[in-house]
């Protein structure tokens, strides 16, 4: 992963509310799609920013897909973040 394609990939708003939900546990598309004024190929193209950027993951279930958050992608950001405040 690379930090700047993380910071761009959460600089949206719609992939902000994805990341959002998808703190409260694992969800597909369809059910990311329901909370948004987009339609689920955007919402698919988003995540496709999200994964690329080792923010989410992804896990076939059948015929469908379902998202989770991917705590190392986060952790990778807040060291980077941690620098800052850390007095030195």
């Amino acid at each position: 992963m690379r930090l700047d394609d993380a910071f761009l990939a959460i600089a949206d708003d719609n992939r902000r509310f994805l990341l959002e939900e998808l703190r409260r546990g694992p969800k597909t598309v369809g059910e990311l799609a329901a909370g948004l004024p987009i339609s689920r190929p955007a919402v698919s193209q988003h995540l496709k920013v999200l994964l690329d950027a080792g923010l989410v993951t992804a896990k076939a279930e059948g015929t469908r897909r379902f998202y989770a958050v991917d705590p190392q992608g986060f952790l990778n950001l807040n060291l980077w973040l941690d620098q800052f405040w850390d007095g030195e």
